[in-house]
C-alpha cells in the first residue's frame, strides 16, 4: 500500500503542477511564475512525506543517480508522472478552451539558448531538491518546499521568455499536448532535462561523498522527504 500511495501522490502533484502551468500560460496571467512556484511548493509539502514530492522525471533521475531510489521504483515514478502530464494537459485544454494556441517556434541560436537555460535551471532545481530534501545534514527541515518552489519561480521569471521555463519532462509533455511546444522542441527539452537531472545527482554525490549509501537501497524506501531520511540511513 505504501508504494501505491507514493505513486498516487506523484500523479496528484504532477497533475496540479501541469494544470497550473497550462492554465497560467493559456490565460496569459502575469503572475504565472508565482503561481507555478507556489503550487509546486504546496504539493511538495503535501506529498513529500509520502513519495518525496518529485513531480518531475528529472528529479526522479537525480534521486536515482544519488542512490536514494531503486530503478524499478524510479520507472514507476516516471510512468505516474507521464500519466499525470497527459491528464493535466487534457483537463487544461478542456477548462481553458483556447481559440488559438501559438507554439513556441525555435531554431538556430534561439533553440540553443533555450536548451541551455533548460539545462541550467533543471540542474539548479534538482541540485536544490537533493540538498534540501535528501541530505543527512538537513533532517526534518521546514524550508525544503520553499526552496524548491522558489527555484522554479526564479527560473520562470528569469528565462521564461527564452525557453518557456519547463525544467521538467512531465511539464514539457503537458505543454506539448496543449500545443505550446512543437514536438521536436519537446523531445530536445526532455533529453536535456533528464541529462541535467542525472548530472545534478552525480554532482551531489561528488560534493557529498559521505551521502553515498553503504548498502543498496531497499526497494521499499521510496521517499526522499526529510522526514524519512533518518529511518533510511546511509
Amino acid at each position: 500500500m505504501h508504494k501505491h500511495a507514493a505513486y498516487i501522490t506523484e500523479i496528484i502533484g504532477t497533475f496540479f503542477l501541469v494544470f497550473t502551468v497550462g492554465t497560467s500560460v493559456l490565460t496569459g496571467t502575469p503572475l504565472a511564475p508565482l503561481a507555478i512556484g507556489a503550487v509546486l511548493m504546496v504539493m511538495v509539502y503535501a506529498g513529500g512525506h509520502v513519495s518525496g514530492g518529485h513531480y518531475n522525471p528529472s528529479v526522479t533521475t537525480g534521486v536515482l543517480v544519488r542512490r536514494k531510489l531503486a530503478l524499478p521504483d524510479a520507472i514507476a515514478y516516471w510512468v505516474a508522472q507521464a500519466v499525470a502530464a497527459v491528464v493535466g494537459a487534457v483537463v487544461t485544454r478542456w477548462v481553458v478552451n483556447p481559440r488559438n494556441v501559438a507554439s513556441l517556434q525555435l531554431s538556430g541560436r534561439e533553440l540553443f539558448t533555450a536548451l541551455l537555460v533548460e539545462v541550467l535551471f533543471t540542474f539548479a532545481l534538482v541540485y536544490v531538491m537533493l540538498n534540501v530534501a535528501t541530505s543527512k545534514t538537513n533532517p526534518n527541515n521546514s524550508f525544503y518546499g520553499l526552496a524548491i518552489g522558489f527555484t522554479v519561480a526564479a527560473g520562470a521569471i528569469a528565462v521564461g521568455r527564452i525557453s518557456g521555463a519547463a525544467f521538467n519532462p512531465a511539464v514539457t509533455v503537458g505543454v506539448w499536448l496543449m500545443g505550446l511546444l512543437t514536438w521536436y522542441t519537446a523531445v530536445l527539452y526532455i533529453v536535456v532535462q533528464l541529462l541535467a537531472g542525472a548530472v545534478a545527482g552525480a554532482v551531489f554525490l561528488a560534493l557529498n561523498p559521505d551521502e553515498l549509501p553503504a548498502r543498496p537501497v531497499p526497494e521499499e524506501e521510496l521517499t526522499t522527504a526529510p522526514a524519512s531520511d533518518q529511518q533510511a540511513g546511509p
